[in-house]
């Protein structure tokens, strides 16, 4: 029978049980080594009917109590191609569709992942740590090649966009101050998707890691809603306006509004109240105290409402990083002239919180100094010092100290102090 004849009858010989092993293994090496006919590939624990195809295939015999068989990828290639006029690749093909060239789609893939991070080094961003940290992660755990093998490295730049536009880095969105700006509008600005943002997506997840670096916590992106929407507050987005709230306490207010009227009840009998985003926003709020106190922990303003009640100075609370709702009801209150007095945990975290309210409000430290660390780190026992280590601009020696001990204290230890403080004001 001719070549064509064979060929015509469907390669009825290799689709038997002798040949599917062989097959597979010859498939599989030339996958690997981009088509090239050098080497041997191996049967183990072969059956009698590969034993006899193997010995078809090369003319040696083999015994039938062999244990491994080896064939050369040429004497496979040439026994195919005088049977069928097909040589190996060829064959291959026909029956189960084209080889895959894997060294030319790692070389593939390793140049889309390079002109990724090309691409995303080119920002004006890049000079910054946190964000050099982010693209050094992504490439390294795999990330930037899972976008990459599903097509989606273009999420690299997008993510790059979203981060330009949130740091001021980017064009301005029209009718939105930069760190303002709900996610619908910074996601169809920056992708042209108002979904591009939400819960679950890919971006999402890119964007929001680069944030978790620029707020010190090495990349962990917290898997609770709340801790999320914190993180793209402490960047300006805005993920929910009513989600978004603040912490007060004696916060008076001028303005014939309902929530200036709330704000004035509340502060008449010395009652916690919070304050959305969304009302911060609706009804511009100019709050009646020209002296203000910060602080990170609700356990502060609880025990001032407790002890103190509406004798106490105006307190607001930050419960942790500060949102968009108390930015938003701090820099109105800078604006109308308050003086702002603020102070966190002395931790990593509450350094950079302090140094931000500094920059951003021209916050005034409380009880944030070198010496009050030192005094209340004596006080008791601390748990270690977290996360990337932080600058204290206002007060060097502070960082310094804190690095030397490493020890974290927070301020609910100050308590009595803090209280006096505000007794005082």
């Amino acid at each position: 029978m001719s070549a064509e004849q064979h060929a015509s009858h469907g390669y009825d010989e290799v689709r038997g049980e002798g040949w599917t092993r062989l097959l597979v293994a010859a498939r599989r090496r030339l996958e690997r080594t981009g088509g090239a006919l050098d080497g041997d590939i191996g049967l183990t624990g072969p059956s009698e009917a590969e034993r006899r195809t193997v010995i078809g295939v090369t003319g040696r015999y083999r015994p039938e109590t062999v244990k491994r068989l080896s064939v050369p990828l040429r004497d496979l290639d040439g026994y195919l191609y005088d049977r069928y006029g097909t040589g190996l690749l060829q064959t291959l093909g026909r029956l189960h569709g084209p080889l895959r060239d894997r060294p030319a789609e790692r070389a593939g893939e390793q140049s889309r992942r390079e002109q990724a991070l090309t691409s995303a080094h080119s920002s004006r961003l890049a000079g910054q740590g946190w964000f050099a940290a982010w693209l050094d992660r992504i490439a390294a755990d795999g990330t930037l090649t899972r976008l990459v093998r599903r097509g989606d490295a273009p999420l690299l730049d997008a993510a790059v966009r979203v981060l330009e536009r949130l740091t001021g880095d980017g064009e301005r969105i029209p009718g939105h101050a930069v760190g303002a700006l709900p996610l619908p509008v910074l996601a169809e600005w920056t992708t042209g998707d108002t979904k591009a943002l939400v819960p679950g997506t890919p971006l999402e997840q890119l964007v929001l890691r680069a944030l978790a670096w620029r707020t010190g916590d090495d990349a962990a992106v917290p898997r609770d809603r709340a801790g999320r929407r914190a993180l793209w507050e402490s960047a300006g987005a805005i993920a929910d306006d009513l989600a978004s709230q603040v912490l007060v306490l004696n916060i008076g207010a001028e303005g014939d509004t309902v929530v200036c009227d709330w704000l004035r009840d509340a502060a008449d009998f010395g009652i916690p109240f919070r304050l959305t985003l969304h009302q911060l926003a609706t009804d511009p709020i100019v709050p009646a105290a020209r002296t203000i106190y910060v602080c990170e922990n609700p356990a502060v303003l609880r025990a001032a409402a407790g002890e103190l009640q509406d004798t106490g100075a105006a307190l607001v609370c930050t419960e942790g990083v500060p949102s968009a709702a108390c930015h938003r009801l701090l820099g109105d209150a800078v604006r109308a002239g308050a003086r702002l007095h603020w102070r966190a945990d002395f931790d990593r975290a509450g350094l950079r919180i302090t140094a931000d309210a500094v920059a951003r409000h021209g916050a005034h430290p409380w009880r944030m100094t070198a010496a009050d660390y030192t005094a209340a780190l004596v006080e008791g026992e601390s748990t270690p010092l977290a996360g990337p280590p932080a600058a204290s601009p206002w007060d060097p020696g502070l960082a310094l100290v804190m690095e030397q001990s490493g020890s974290a204290v927070m301020e609910e230890r100050l308590l009595p102090t803090l209280l006096s403080d505000l007794t005082r004001a």
